[in-house]
Formats: structure tokens, C-alpha cells, sequence
């Protein structure tokens, strides 16, 4: 049975849950009940008029927009310095080549062995020595500290095309978002962050629990639905692609903003898996012919080039239009987005280095190449 629910359970940590599939027929399903709005009593705030406003008073209320800026700058510095320390591992392998040593073919060679070792990919590598080196004759570089900065410029015409301006999620209502990806992505804390994310902006969110194979799936979204106190549709079992139709017509009927869908974790050579998900989509476009206006993959950093091969499969099925990237921090491998830069550059809409709700953040070429190599 089809149903709206938000758990009454003390919420426990999304990211704990996220794991691989697991058989789950008789997992009980939460009791289901629509999200309320809480109530709040109205407040009069009187406004001091200029004649009652001390003199000083008066002087300090144009501070409010250099104090907004600030406070601007401050979280964007704040950001930076969590990419540039998510990015440490993986930057670790390229920071330590550069100083005053002179440029040379041994320079090369380790730069070269240190972007292999980072997953950036042979093609990505090879493309990048290659300016490097046009560089390095035409601008007449002398040092490794030159290099590093000429490997940043490269870096970020190389990125360039991931760079993607924010997705218009109010071109239609409810806006429909399909997100698939492999079991352990982040998929499920991914939603969830993108749900107060959209919230912020202030847009009413629905999520629609189409992993119908795992219960924990389901409970996780039901944590994150309570957290942000936006309504979720799930059934126990059955098929993922009608739990999905139910919620865009649930969506529709509400005036919901923007619709997100869960996908069942498969690996892109379970070919029946990856046919199922093609149907999902196919029923999508029948509750609403516009839709998905949306199909984002969320990848794991940590998977390397194996992500690569992800982006590919998961495109040639169902078209993506966007990818989200977890798990930088911790991981040696974030060069992988060169390699996907390089073969498949579908836009990198969102980067996630940390398990904080607001941990996730849109991606910048420049931003990730300089926190990359320090």
C-alpha cells in the first residue's frame, strides 16, 4: 500500500545506513502519515520611526550589507577550506613535486606517475603533460612552482566543461528528479542533502522511496524526510517504478515543487537491473511526458576509474544530465574527474567531501583545481 510517512523514531545518522542490497522481504513498513506544518503564533515587531531612532542607531543600519558580505565570504572561505582538506589525500601525490627545482624530464616523469596514481587516467594525463610542456617552451617556464601554476590553468580549461550553471528546478512544477547510481554511492544521504538544499531555496521537496528491494533504503529516506519534515512516498516491496508514479501524481496533486526519486543501488553489468531502471524512467515520462527533468548518477569518489565506467553504462541506458561525486575526503582517487572531463564531460552538478548535511555544494572548475594541488 502506497503511503506519505514520516517515522516518529528518534533519527539515527543516514550516512550508518548506506550499505550493499540486502534480501528484505518481511521488513515492516513505517505506519503512514503526511508531514504537518507546524503552527507558529504571529509576532509584531514595531519599527522604530527616525524621529524616535537614537542618532547612533541610525549611523549603524547601513552595516547590514558589508555584515552580509562578510558573512558571504566567510562561509565561501569556509567551503574552500573543507574541499582543499578533502581534496588532501589526492592532492598529496602532486603537492610535494613542486618548489624551486628546476623543470626536467624527471620532473615529468613523477608529475606523470603522480596523475596515474591520483586516477586522473591515461588520456587525461597524457593531455595535460602535453600542455604542459607546450607551456613550458612558449611562456619559457623555469621552476616547479611555475609548472604548478601553469598545471592549475590547465586543470581548469580541462575541468571547464563539467561546470555547469544551477539547474532551474522551478521551470515546472513539481520539478521531477531521478537519481540512480551504484549500491553504496551515497545515493540515500545524497537525496537527503539535496532535499534541504532545495528547501533552502525555499522549495517544497517530495521523495519517492523507489528502492523498494532494501528496507533500510526505505528507512533511511524516512529519517531524512522527519529530519526536513518533507513527506515521503514508499511501499514495502512491489515495483519501484509504480511506488514512482504514485509520487509524481502525489507531488502533482499537492503543489509540490520539486520531486525527488530513489533508485535501487545495481551495478551496471546486472543487465536486468539496468533494464528495469530504463522502465522507471519509461514510466516517468507516462505520469508526466515532460519528465525526468532530471537524471543525475551520484558516484563514489573512492571507486577511481570505476566511476568512469559508471558514467558510461548509466549515460547509454538512461541518459544522464548531471553527476553528483561523494566521498572526496578520504579518498587518493578525486582525479577522476579529469578522466571523466576528458571522456564523458556531463555535468558535475554537485560535490559532496564530508557526512554534514551541508557538505554537499555545486562544483567550480577553479575552486577544485586549486584546493586540488594547494
Amino acid at each position: 500500500m502506497f503511503g506519505l510517512f514520516k517515522r516518529k523514531q528518534t533519527p539515527k545518522s543516514p550516512e550508518a545506513v548506506e550499505a550493499p542490497p540486502a534480501e528484505a522481504v518481511d521488513a515492516p513498513t513505517a505506519e503512514a502519515v503526511a508531514p504537518t506544518e507546524a503552527e507558529a503564533m504571529p509576532v509584531e515587531v514595531a519599527e522604530p520611526s527616525p524621529e524616535t531612532t537614537p542618532p547612533a542607531l541610525q549611523a549603524e543600519a547601513p552595516v547590514a550589507e558589508p555584515v552580509a558580505a562578510a558573512a558571504a565570504r566567510a562561509e565561501r572561505a569556509s567551503w574552500l577550506g573543507r574541499l582543499r582538506t578533502g581534496l588532501a589525500k589526492t592532492g598529496s601525490q602532486l603537492t610535494g613535486l613542486f618548489g624551486l627545482r628546476k623543470i626536467d624530464e624527471a620532473l615529468f616523469e613523477e608529475l606523470e606517475t603522480a596523475l596515474l596514481s591520483a586516477d586522473a587516467g591515461v588520456d587525461a594525463t597524457m593531455h595535460l603533460l602535453q600542455q604542459l610542456r607546450t607551456r613550458v617552451r612558449k611562456d619559457r617556464l623555469e621552476n616547479a612552482d611555475q609548472l604548478k601554476e601553469a598545471l592549475v590553468e590547465e586543470l581548469v580549461k580541462l575541468l571547464h566543461p563539467l561546470e555547469a550553471p544551477p539547474v532551474d528546478v522551478t521551470a515546472t512544477r513539481p520539478f521531477i528528479v531521478m537519481i540512480a547510481g551504484v549500491n553504496g554511492a551515497g545515493k540515500t544521504t545524497s537525496i537527503g542533502k539535496l532535499a534541504k538544499l532545495f528547501q533552502s531555496q525555499g522549495l517544497s521537496v517530495l521523495l519517492a522511496a523507489g528502492d523498494t528491494f532494501r528496507a533500510a533504503a526505505r528507512e533511511q529516506l524516512a529519517i531524512w524526510g522527519e529530519r526536513n519534515n518533507v513527506a515521503v512516498v514508499a511501499q514495502e516491496g512491489g515495483d519501484p517504478a509504480a511506488v514512482i508514479y504514485d509520487a509524481i501524481h502525489a507531488a502533482r496533486a499537492r503543489g509540490v515543487d520539486v520531486m525527488i526519486a530513489d533508485t535501487a543501488g545495481r551495478l551496471p553489468t546486472q543487465l536486468h537491473l539496468m533494464e528495469e531502471l530504463k522502465k522507471v524512467r519509461r514510466v516517468i515520462g507516462k505520469a508526466d511526458p515532460s519528465a525526468p527533468h532530471a537524471v543525475w548518477l551520484v558516484i563514489d569518489a573512492n571507486t577511481g576509474q570505476n566511476a568512469l565506467a559508471q558514467v558510461k553504462a548509466f549515460d547509454d541506458a538512461i541518459g544522464l544530465t548531471g553527476l553528483i561525486l561523494t566521498k572526496l575526503d578520504g579518498t587518493a582517487k578525486g582525479g577522476v574527474v579529469a578522466a571523466i572531463a576528458r571522456s564523458r564531460p556531463i555535468p558535475l552538478l554537485y560535490v559532496g567531501v564530508g557526512e554534514g548535511v551541508d557538505d554537499l555544494r555545486p562544483f567550480a572548475a577553479e575552486d577544485f583545481a586549486r584546493a586540488l594541488l594547494g
